[in-house]
């Protein structure tokens, strides 16, 4: 299978991963292209043989440090960009889900160019992909749910 993320032949499968702590969730400032410097959610492709939450939690680990407990699924989320001749320059279809934190403060690296932990307000002031206040005040919401 070719990695090649650009003009591809195919759409890639991703997730994501809102952790919540306190009341407030982490995002990160994409540290590569596509959009470079907007925030998001740690995440990323899914390996063969590996279930969308498992890929999750890896990815938050690998690109920030953090380990959290799984709640559950939010939403996908597709990313699909056109060139100006309307060619498929990009596509991404991403889980978004929601997780407790359970340790680690965050750290920056070359996936996260920067990080923050911001309520579901201050996601407003923040240049983000597609849909990202949503799924943080939605990952909020089910975090703050009774178990």
């Amino acid at each position: 299978m070719t990695d090649d993320r650009l003009y591809p032949s195919r759409p890639f499968l991703a997730a994501s991963v809102a952790v919540v702590r306190e009341g407030r969730v982490l995002v990160a400032a994409r540290g590569k292209p596509p959009m470079r410097g907007v925030f998001t959610l740690p995440g990323g492709l899914v390996e063969t043989g590996e279930a969308l939450a498992e890929t999750a939690i890896r990815e938050l680990a690998e690109e920030v440090g953090v380990a959290a407990e799984m709640i559950g699924p939010i939403r996908p989320v597709e990313i699909l960009e056109r060139d100006p001749d309307g060619r498929v320059r990009s596509h991404f279809v991403i889980q978004a889900h929601a997780a407790r934190w359970l340790s680690g403060e965050g750290t920056v690296g070359p996936e996260a160019a920067a990080i923050r932990w911001v309520d579901g307000r201050e996601v407003e002031t923040l240049e983000t992909t597609p849909g990202l206040p949503d799924i943080v005040r939605t990952a909020i919401a089910m975090a703050e749910a009774p178990r």
